[in-house]
């Protein structure tokens, strides 16, 4: 089996890494094992996992693995380097097994050695080794390499350029190989090689390029005989000119492989050993791959050689990453799954064992009833028998006899013949006053009868030996059961009786003993078993890919519209920006923390009113999401339609990041209940779909008349004086309080910035909504007391001017029609005025006129040179120096601040541009209705259909999707959990909720092995649970602290995959 690559695959590999990996950013390094390591890159909707195993593979993997759970030195060196770096260059070293990746364009790099032991080595961009996976030591062709050594890359193979194939070439690499082959002549004798091998290992040294499976298959391909030997081809100018054509043909092939962005790949494998079927393997493996293979090697191209050996079966691939991510993870897929067998394996072994134990004892208590009465039948049909040898040992006993003495008369009188001695078996248990007799059972009585009634002359003249076989005959057949002798015969039969209703009470009462020993040892082995399996890395699951709308809190509400709520500011905006169209609602609540929500409307008919459930499901969400949670206080959210959404403040200026102007009237929702739901939906197959159309996206009617969607007039369209922050104000004003406000409609409007919460009761209002809180805007709406210069030391005046900086950064309200010039002219004034008091106050007296005049007399002749060194000599240039360094430091953070500022200002009106255009454009395709998709969008509307609460029998379930939403929504879910304001975090919260549906799983009944009852678990549902990792789907859940309720259907008491019964408290539970 093929372990670790060629030159060819490092080729390959890292052609296409270099094609899907290079732009994007090193998110995190993680361990799998000692040498394994596990890269994740990421940019925006493209995340890739780069799996490394030193000395052996590199490649891409489609499966997710369990990481350690605290990372080693070198991670931890690795992640303090590169993590949220940029991947520039992926490369091989020359035709050597190193591939290279450099990071911020070669300012770091790794190397990846995949020979010998292997390596991952960090260096900077001099090469200098900053870490590394293992130290090594010097040795023959190999330098040392540990941290602080430089790291050579002249004598790896053909690290300048790979040489032209030429006849000359071919020539020495044949001489190098014939010389070769003489200076070990005496090692060959002793280690014969196989014919053949001589050429094609020797090619493979050095013409180094070409890796051996290449050259068999260029030497196949062309024909040439590779046994022939390496003199004879050097010697023969016919066989050297086809070798060297063979030759070339393969260099074309590497280059032909490497010619587009990904090639294809090609395993090879055997059956395993009584798998089914014998057809074409490439086309089973096409359907099911690796199903009844076992995996041998893997090659970017087609090898002649496996071609045409019928043995193997081989399975191709789009890329040659992708084949080599099978072939490893196949093979690492099944260590993994046989390690977790065996355990399960090792328990029910244990679990079988008990059993049989406890059966065993049952069997011998029923043995020993089913023996007491065959021995009181016996007594009962030998009855004569019996009394006849009790009266014969009694009256032994009687007259004196001694013990031993009577065993030997019995013995004698038995060779004799005698019918009485017969039946006594020695030795006899005098000391227990006991004999055992043999006995013939009721169905042997008669055959008895005639033995001992019949004394032929045969018997008489077969003499001792005969009568001897013939009783050990009887005696194999006959009952050996114990009698009494101060009992009668009745008196024993009734003993056995007795004896046979006492091992049948014990029966019982071992049978119900059994009971609790066996559930107490099965629940003993299955804690074993899952404290072993939580040891063991779980089997490998491929990685799922998330939807668009993951990266949201997100759900489906109960008529079926799409719900999305940011998670932070930057998920607002981007909902604003991307997903908030035409016919679509905007939900939130003025309380701090409050999501942005949007209802998806159906795009196809965007004017279709929204059900008031779907309002009212968006509006939990909103306030579930704010500090209402934590407080535990009901509040009530509002919306509007998207047109009333915009980033325009009347004064022109547009609103910073996630902030939104409102325009209009609000419609506010009733109280929202603080329950939420953990729950899992499940995405099935196109053929699936089918079964759920009555559950499809937009199922409702279509209403008249909404009361929650009345048309607005045109006061309620008016815009009034006021503008509210959301984190500042909470609206419960009173009836009264908004009959006030309405009346304050005809009053002249002042100006927005100077009535701040003025009037913030209004229903009818331009409301901002600034979910970031920004500083800057706080600067804006409070007014801020000035300090004295003169009282501010030199950092504090320093800082207040950054401040002034970027305040009058953000209040520019003319950034969208006109350039931000970074000179003030109110400020250029005040300079020039401070710059006169300067000069005034620098204005020399009449005195000390006079002494400079004598200064100046004094040192007339002295130069600047003089000057400079009886300065240095006195010590005054010491403090000039210093004023120096601290005027050039003062310059230089003033050039700083500056510079700051007009990056600040370039940043703004950037932000102010783009912003103006993107309202512009959402402007006039909201007035001519027109609806442009994301191509995401338009990709991914579908996913929506396929995802499905409660799958019905037949489906094909592909995947499982975690979400949290309002409980109210969750109707349809068959494993959902109730979430209420609590104190329990929540990664701990999601871990029991799994763990608990997992234990579920395990009981007996609980799973429907048919996928029949929908009440039940079904298996495949069990298999995607038990795959899904908390870490996974915790950022699903908008809370941070939160309490666990029961409830029915999909609990953490029964899953709706238990019982299914709904019984478990708490509403909801009952499916519909």
């Amino acid at each position: 089996m093929k372990q670790r690559f060629s030159s060819l695959d490092v080729k390959v590999i890292a052609h296409e890494l270099s094609a899907s990996l290079v732009s994007l950013r090193l998110s995190n390094i993680y361990d799998l094992s000692s040498k394994i390591l596990l890269f994740k890159f990421a940019k925006p909707d493209n995340k890739k996992q780069l799996l490394i195993d030193s000395g052996f593979r590199c490649h891409l993997t489609e499966f997710a693995r369990t990481t350690a759970a605290s990372p080693s030195i070198f991670v931890q060196k690795l992640r303090k380097v590169l993590k949220t770096r940029r991947l520039t260059s992926v490369s091989q070293i020359g035709t050597d097994r190193i591939i290279e990746f450099q990071f911020s364009d070669g300012l770091y790099r790794i190397y990846l050695e995949f020979f010998a032991g292997g390596n991952v080595i960090l260096t900077d961009n001099e090469l200098r080794i900053l870490t590394l996976l293992r130290n090594v030591s010097e040795g023959e062709g190999q330098e040392p390499q540990r941290a602080g050594l430089a790291y050579s890359l002249e004598n790896r193979q053909n690290y300048g350029g790979i040489p032209p194939l030429t006849k000359d070439r071919l020539q020495g690499a044949l001489q190098a190989i014939v010389e070769k082959n003489v200076a070990s002549a005496t090692a060959a004798k002793k280690s014969k090689k196989k014919s053949g091998d001589e050429l094609r290992k020797g090619l493979a040294i050095t013409i180094n390029e070409l890796p051996p499976v290449l050259l068999d298959h260029a030497m196949k391909i062309a024909g040439f005989d590779s046994t022939v030997q390496p003199a004879a081809v050097r010697d023969n100018e016919l066989l050297l000119d086809q070798l060297l054509l063979a030759l070339e043909g393969g260099r074309k092939l590497v280059e032909d492989i490497t010619s587009s962005d990904t090639c294809k790949g090609y395993i090879f494998a055997k059956r395993r050993p009584g798998a089914e079927g014998s057809g074409d393997g490439s086309s089973q493996g096409e359907e099911q791959p690796g199903k009844g293979l076992l995996y041998e090697d893997f090659h970017p191209f087609l090898p002649r050689q496996f071609e045409e050996d019928p043995t193997y079966a081989v399975l191709d691939f789009d890329s040659f990453d992708k084949t080599v991510d099978e072939f490893f993870s196949s093979i690492e897929g099944q260590k993994l799954e046989s390690r977790l067998t065996e355990r399960e394996a090792a328990a029910r072994r244990k679990l079988e064992a008990a059993k049989a134990d406890q059966e065993k004892r049952i069997e011998g208590l029923q043995a020993v009833q089913t023996l007491n009465v065959r021995k009181a039948n016996a007594i009962e049909a030998n009855i004569e028998r019996v009394q006849e040898a009790m009266d014969a040992v009694n009256g032994l006993i009687y007259q004196g006899m001694d013990w031993e003495d009577i065993g030997k008369l019995i013995e004698r009188e038995r060779r004799l013949n005698n019918p009485v001695a017969a039946i006594i078996a020695l030795p006899l248990k005098l000391h227990e006053n006991t004999i055992t007799v043999l006995l013939g059972e009721a169905e042997q009585e008669e055959d008895d009868e005639e033995a001992y009634e019949t004394d032929s002359s045969d018997d008489i003249d077969s003499g001792l030996g005969g009568s001897v076989t013939s009783s050990m005959k009887n005696q194999d057949r006959r009952l050996a059961v114990d009698i009494n002798l101060s009992m009668s015969p009745y008196s024993n039969a009734r003993e056995y009786y007795g004896e046979r209703k006492v091992a049948a009470v014990k029966e019982e009462k071992t049978k119900q003993q059994s009971e609790i020993a066996l559930k107490s040892a099965g629940q003993k082995i299955d804690a074993e078993l899952r404290k072993g399996l939580k040891q063991e890395k779980p089997v490998l699951q491929p990685i799922r890919r998330q939807m668009w709308f993951e990266k949201f809190v997100w759900f489906l509400s109960t008529d079926g519209y799409l719900v999305l709520g940011g998670k932070d500011v930057q998920q607002n905006e981007l909902l604003y920006r991307r997903y908030l169209k035409k016919g679509d609602i905007y939900v939130h609540a003025d309380l701090h923390g409050a999501a942005s929500v949007i209802i998806k409307n159906n795009p196809s008919t965007p004017d279709a009113p929204i059900p008031p459930s779907t309002l009212s499901q968006a509006g939990s969400l909103s306030v579930c999401s704010s500090s209402a949670w934590d407080s535990k206080a009901s509040m009530s959210a509002w919306w509007v339609t998207a047109d009333q959404v915009s980033k325009s403040a009347p004064t022109g200026e547009f609103l910073p990041t996630g902030s939104f102007m409102v325009r209009g009237k609000k419609n506010f929702l009733p109280a929202s209940q603080l329950i939420m739901g953990f729950a899992l939906m499940f995405k099935v197959s196109e053929e699936s779909k089918a079964k759920h159309f009555k559950h499809r996206l937009y199922d409702a009617p279509a209403r008249s008349e909404n009361p929650l969607e009345a048309p607005v007039s045109s006061s309620d369209a008016k815009i009034s004086d006021t503008t509210t922050a959301q984190e500042n104000e909470l609206h419960a004003e009173s009836d009264s309080e908004q009959s006030a406000a309405e009346e304050e409609d005809s009053k002249p409007r002042a100006n927005p910035l100077q009535s701040f919460g003025a009037n913030a009761g209004e229903n009818e209002r331009l409301d901002t909504i600034d979910e970031a809180e920004p500083p800057e805007q706080m600067g804006q709406l409070a007014i801020v007391e000035e300090t004295p210069a003169s009282k501010l030391s030199e950092p504090n005046r320093d800082s207040t001017q950054e401040e002034q900086a970027g305040d009058d950064d953000d209040v520019a309200t003319e950034a969208d029609t006109l350039p931000i010039d970074g000179a003030n002219p109110h400020s250029s004034s005040t300079g020039s005025q401070s710059n006169q008091s300067k000069k005034k106050a620098q204005q020399a007296k009449r005195g000390q006129r006079a002494k400079a005049k004598k200064i100046a007399a004094k040192y007339k002749d002295q130069d600047e040179e003089d000057r400079v060194a009886i300065e240095a000599l006195i010590g005054a240039s010491a403090g000039k120096q210093r004023a120096e360094a601290e005027a050039k430091a003062k310059a230089e953070r003033e050039a700083a601040v500056e510079a700051a500022r007009a990056r600040r200002r370039a940043q703004h009106q950037r932000q102010q541009r783009e912003t103006a255009e993107h309202e512009e454009v959402r402007k006039l395709m909201l007035d001519e209705g027109i609806e442009i998709l994301d191509p995401d969008e338009v990709a991914n509307l579908s996913p929506l259909d396929a995802l499905v609460g409660t799958p019905l029998p037949g489906d094909e379930i592909l995947e499982v999707v975690a979400l949290c939403a309002p409980y109210a929504a969750l109707g349809r879910c068959k494993y959902k959990v109730k979430l209420q304001p609590g104190t329990q975090k929540k990664g701990k919260a999601v871990k029991e909720i799994l763990e608990g549906w997992k234990a579920v799983s395990s009981k007996k009944g609980v799973v429907d092995e048919k996928s029949a009852d929908k009440e039940r678990m079904w298996p495949r549902e069990v298999e995607l649970i038990k795959a899904v990792k908390p870490e996974d789907v915790i950022n699903t859940v908008p809370l941070k602290s939160l309490k666990v309720m029961s409830s029915g259907g999909g609990s953490g008491g029964g899953g709706g995959g238990g019982q299914g019964k709904g019984k478990g408290g708490g509403k909801g539970g009952k499916k519909k």
